[in-house]
């Protein structure tokens, strides 16, 4: 579970509800007419911009804002090294049935105890890569594309709710309680698009960067244990994949 994520989404929504109650009735801000507008017309018009797979997809892909472990670079440098290590000492059959932690690192290895040019190897990780990024970038667009409609949903509705009330004027009491109905679609599209749907796009988007990253440097460290490169030269090139403050702490250690 990533704890940011969580943290976030819990304190926005906490922020938002804990205003409400106290500056009243908290029934007062829901009406089933303004949210059947805002999320069910969001949803369509999503739908419209999408394909069928991609918007029941984003749901699952989704998860990964939420559940995604990150995988530390430094550990990953530091295996595929003992790896590279057992390998030139051994041989790549020696890395059979030995613990690793990443799975497209094991698949690598994998490809590599099989016997697989270096050509075929790359080129087999290279597309896993492409296609994952593909389905988090089709993800990422629909959450994209959720918080550009939710607020125009939102206008619409209380565009409706406008014309509604101004076509009832005989009742000068009834225009408050209805003007305030009308502008509960403009908050819904709101906090839709600003609290939920943002949000997990982005997260999404960053999380497809991680995750792009270590698997080319997972590419590199296979590409580097197949050629039989000096692990200490392995070292090296892994380290320009990361951060300068973590090459650094990898240094003093």
């Amino acid at each position: 579970m990533d704890l940011a994520t969580l943290l976030g989404m819990l304190g926005a929504t906490g922020v938002m509800i804990g205003a409400i109650v106290l500056g009243g009735d908290l029934m007062v801000f829901v009406d089933v007419p303004s949210i059947v507008i805002v999320l069910v017309g969001t949803m369509f018009v999503v739908l419209f911009r999408t394909t069928l797979g991609q918007f029941l997809g984003s749901f699952k892909v989704a998860l990964g804002a939420f559940l995604h472990k990150s995988i530390s670079p430094t550990a990953l440098v530091e295996e595929a090294v003992s790896l590279a290590n057992t390998a030139r000492r051994e041989g790549l059959l020696a890395l059979e049935g030995k613990p690793i932690s990443h799975p497209f690192l094991q698949t690598g290895i994998s490809l590599c105890i099989d016997g697989h040019p270096p050509e075929v190897v790359q080129k087999v990780l290279e597309k896993d890569i492409n296609l994952t990024i593909q389905r988090q970038e089709a993800g990422y667009s629909v959450f994209k594309a959720t918080a550009e409609v939710a607020p125009a949903m939102g206008m619409i509705g209380t565009l409706i709710g406008l014309v509604q009330m101004l076509a009832n004027m005989s009742d000068p009491k009834a225009i408050g309680p209805a003007m305030a109905v009308a502008l509960l679609t403009t908050l819904y599209g709101a906090v839709l698009a600003n609290a939920f749907a943002t949000p997990i796009a982005e997260k999404l988007k960053l999380r497809s960067g991680e995750e792009k990253l270590s698997k080319s440097l997972i590419l590199e460290s296979i590409a580097g244990i197949q050629e039989g490169l000096n692990p200490r030269v392995l070292e090296q090139l892994l380290m320009t994949y990361l951060p300068e403050h973590l090459r650094q702490s990898a240094d003093k250690g």
